[in-house]
């Protein structure tokens, strides 16, 4: 993309960021580096995330479309904001300035969002770009049909340009649903830089969490789903403690909905396998505040994933400098490779025990400090959000500069 042409999107180039109200590090990141290079962004979000940080970004536009989103509310409630938030969307891109809207996540109302919303968006004239953070997260999840399918195919198809993490990503979007390769852009996941980083010491945040300072921790942290794995990570702690090298190992996130009976054969689990002492549950919603606490607590992240493109947790965790045992899944082998973590087999707890205790013999653990400076500095490097606002304001220019009216599927071949 020529330079003067990305250097043309100035102030008064306007975006919409279409959060969907979730990944607040995600959508705050990018928001805050278009920000940083003269993009006038209106932030479209929820109560979760109207915050000070939003609001002290400079140029942007916070608008609380979405509202409330707490999960304890009756069904009647939730029904009246869903179509609360639809009416007030619907107004807003009617009447907005920005022409270019950059969807980040789809509402929960996925197939609405991906079809109705999408010929709207184009009727109106408007420029979509999207960031598919899963190419078809319902495979992942056992929840895929005809209609989910034909719905990312629908939404793929109309948006003006979508954006993945890596090139396997890519090359799936093209080949399972038809979008076109020139319209698709690989770049980083952004490092998750909104979390806080005191003087506080690894000692300190077991203490927090009721733990022994001494000792070995691993963490398992984000919302408790199937397709994660969790039960072969216990499984791996049941093995690694009949070999006697004890590792505790802290479960930080909330059961997902939908998964209570998943959660509930794990724990099952861990009382039949006899390593209560073992596992420390924090089964619950983690707020940012207390982010920090969990991961200064472990020597390293575990991610068991049986089934996923890509993962917002290693990235977390490389801000923190912890290296990542990773399953060998999607595109994790892209993020996670000798210098920041290991890999094992998927659905496999002797190879994913036989890789932790690997890992407590290697210098990323006994060498910390070295391996955590090393562990910050690639992850700046590879996953700066200067990176992957240079792609994106590049994608912008070239859609502002290239005006065309209201239309559904249009013939144009560029970017």
């Amino acid at each position: 993309m020529p330079s003067s042409r990305v250097n043309s999107l100035r102030m008064d180039t306007r975006v919409a960021l279409l959060t969907g109200g979730t990944d607040k590090p995600y959508a705050l990141g990018l928001a805050s580096a278009l920000a940083a290079q003269r993009v006038q962004v209106e932030f479209i979000g929820s109560n979760e995330l109207d915050c000070p940080q939003v609001r002290a970004i400079p140029g942007l536009v916070f608008l609380n479309l979405r509202g409330d989103q707490r999960e304890e509310v009756p069904f009647a409630g939730k029904l009246v904001r869903v179509l609360v938030y639809y009416g007030r969307l619907v107004r807003y891109v009617a009447t907005a300035k920005p022409m270019i809207l950059h969807i980040l996540w789809n509402s929960r109302f996925e197939v609405f969002d991906r079809t109705v919303l999408m010929v709207y968006y184009r009727l109106l004239g408007k420029r979509v770009v999207l960031t598919a953070h899963n190419v078809n997260g319902a495979a992942r999840d056992d929840k895929d049909g005809w209609a989910n399918r034909l719905s990312l195919r629908i939404q793929y198809r109309l948006c003006d340009h979508v954006f993945v993490h890596t090139d396997a990503m890519k090359r799936e979007l093209v080949a399972a649903f038809g979008a076109r390769e020139q319209r698709v852009t690989v770049i980083p996941f952004g490092i998750n830089d909104t979390m806080s980083h005191s003087e506080l010491k690894p000692a300190a945040a077991r203490q927090r969490l009721g733990m022994a300072v001494n000792g070995r921790a691993l963490l398992f942290f984000g919302q408790i789903a199937p397709y994660k794995g969790l039960e072969y990570l216990i499984a791996a702690v049941a093995v690694l403690a009949k070999t006697g090298e004890d590792v505790r190992l802290i479960v930080a996130g909330r059961v997902k909905r939908g998964s209570e009976r998943y959660w509930g054969s794990i724990r099952r689990s861990i009382t039949d396998l006899g390593i209560e002492d073992l596992v420390v549950q924090k089964i619950r919603f983690i707020p940012d505040d207390e982010v920090e606490t969990y991961f200064k607590a472990a020597d390293a992240v575990v991610i068991p994933y049986v089934d996923i493109f890509q993962s917002g947790v290693p990235f977390l965790a490389f801000s923190f400098g912890l290296p990542v045992i990773a399953t060998d899944v999607g595109s994790l082998r892209e993020d996670v490779t000798s210098e920041t973590g290991l890999l094992c087999k998927p659905k496999d707890p002797a190879d994913l025990a036989r890789v932790i205790a690997a890992f407590y013999r290697s210098a990323l653990h006994r060498e910390p400090d070295r391996a955590q400076e090393r562990i910050r500095g690639l992850a700046a490097e590879r996953h700066s959000w200067e990176t992957v606002v240079d792609r994106t304001r590049a994608v912008y220019a070239s859609l502002a500069a290239d005006g065309r009216g209201p239309h559904i599927f249009g013939s144009r071949t560029g970017p």
